[in-house]
């Protein structure tokens, strides 16, 4: 009995020295300096702005794309009582300007003619001035005095409104 008391020690000892002493596992934490993906926003490419203006019976549609202040698009005056127009608008954002030659049909005659507006908001106010032919196109005679306190105001529009009143 006593030869299995000291097998039964040795045993014991045997196992607990064979043993490694196990340290807790760490809790992985985050890295903070980790990059965090975050859904990819297109900055570069062109934007689609629609406004429409109402006077009394009349009506101004707009769509416009600002390519980093290049801007192209298509404008439409619906007049009840005078000659409409509708045609392509190109240009450049200047500012709070948005500079634009607009290339319209009317009457069956094609015309090119400045048309500036000013950009506050979600608003589009036309520009007012003096105008003068020049090489078959309608400018503004002095950019400096163009008033833009009378002009045609455009509230941004649903662009389905828009795209279907400019085709």
């Amino acid at each position: 009995m006593r030869n299995l008391v000291l097998l039964s020690a040795v045993a014991v000892i045997a196992f607990s020295c064979n043993k490694k002493a196990e340290a807790p596992v760490p809790e992985e934490k985050p890295d903070s300096s980790a990059i965090v993906e975050e859904p990819v926003v297109d900055t570069l490419g062109p934007k689609t702005y629609c406004y429409m203006g109402v006077t009394g019976k009349d009506t101004v549609f707009a769509s416009i794309d600002d390519n980093l202040g290049t801007i192209t698009g298509k404008l439409r005056y619906k007049n009840s009582e005078k000659d409409s127009s509708k045609g392509d608008i190109t240009g450049f954002k200047s500012g709070d300007t948005l500079k634009l030659t607009y290339e319209f049909a009317s009457e069956g005659t094609k015309s090119k003619n400045d048309i500036y507006f000013l950009q506050k908001g979600n608003t589009l106010t036309e520009g007012i001035g003096e105008h003068k032919t020049e090489n078959g196109q309608m400018k503004y005679a002095s950019d400096k005095k163009i008033s833009y306190k009378d002009g045609q105001k455009l509230q941004a529009a649903d662009c389905a409104l828009v795209s279907k009143a400019l085709q």
